[in-house]
Order: C-alpha cells, then structure tokens, then sequence
C-alpha cells in the first residue's frame, strides 16, 4: 500500500512540475525559465524538482517523449486496412487527443517551442503515410511523395493551429472531416502524378 501511495504522489508531483512549466512556457521561452522560478509557481521545493530531473530542459524532453509516445501509438493503431476505406477514425483519434493536450500544443507549437520536435511529429506522421499510401495506391517512393507530404503535413499543422487559435470550436469530428476531405481530394493528384 505505501509504494501504492509513494506511485501516486510522484505522477502526482511530476504532473505539477509539467503543468507549471507549460504555464511558464506559454509566457516566455524555456531559456529564461529557471528551476526556482517553476518550483516557487508550483509551490514545491528545489529539492524535490532534483529528485525526478537534471534541469528545465531535461523535464521538457520527458514532457515531449511523453507527447511523441502518445502520437506514436495513436497513428500505429490504426491498421492499413482501416485507412483503406477511411481516414477519419484516425484522424479524430489525433485531434481528440490535440484537443486534450491543447495546452501543451500551444507551446510546442509557439516561439518558444522546440522547432526539432515538430519535426519528430512529422517524421512518425511520414512513417505511416508512406507505409499506408503505398499499399492503398500502389506506387512507389517518388519525389511526388516528398511534395505531396509536405503539403499534407504542413496543412495538417496549420488547420490544427488554426483550430487551436480559434479556441476549439470545433469537435474533433468536425475537423477531421475537414482535413480528410483536404488530404483525399490531394490523394487524388498523387495518384495521377505516380500513374505517368
């Protein structure tokens, strides 16, 4: 029972730290944020910081790790076959989840965010783009692919920062049946261009 009790009060003192840092990073950039500074927001000593990180930065990694795990397994669990015949259950799936971690999209998305990040969600999004596409259009790797998926993920990135700018309006549903629409009607122009 008492490492029951110890388990929650760490998640529970770690979430503390992640959810204060998201706040401070949402005012200023993570150079400018110091351990003393997050733990006095949250009301923790520096002691206890010490015991889960090395630094500011090190609790940031954790908190992006976490956030790309998350996307990971999201985008995996989707079979090829279930893309098939449609985009949109995965798509929900990923706004659904954009949507509760809104908060820390913000900041990862804003100035002060870790651009290399970014560009880890968008090496797990090419994965599995270029593993289902394949299969469903039957072409292989061309520099049509390169453009056509720059054009889909930059799209996909600003369709969601403008869902999240405009405060969330929309349902996940909503939004991802808009983006599906976007990515098919592109799918179409791919498959012309890996025909000739």
């Amino acid at each position: 029972m008492d490492n029951k009790n110890t388990d929650r009060r760490i998640r529970k003192t770690k979430k503390f730290l992640k959810d204060g840092l998201i706040e401070l990073m949402l005012e200023k950039s993570i150079n400018d944020i110091s351990v003393k500074e997050l733990t006095e927001k949250i009301d923790l000593n520096r002691g206890t910081f010490y015991l889960h990180y090395k630094d500011i930065y090190d609790l940031l990694d954790q908190i992006e790790d976490e956030f790309l795990q998350d996307f990971n397994q999201i985008m995996f669990s989707h079979s090829k076959d279930q893309l098939d015949c449609t985009l949109i259950s995965l798509l929900v799936d990923i706004f659904n989840y954009l949507k509760a971690n809104s908060s820390i999209c913000t900041v990862l998305l804003s100035n002060n965010g870790d651009r290399n990040f970014i560009n880890k969600i968008k090496e797990v999004i090419r994965v599995k783009c270029f593993s289902v596409w394949t299969v469903m259009f039957k072409f292989p790797k061309t520099n049509a692919f390169d453009y056509f998926y720059t054009f889909i993920v930059s799209g996909c990135i600003g369709i969601f920062e403008s869902w999240l700018n405009n405060g969330l309006k929309e349902s996940p549903y909503e939004i991802a049946s808009l983006t599906e629409s976007f990515i098919l009607n592109g799918i179409n122009a791919l498959e012309m261009t890996s025909t000739k």
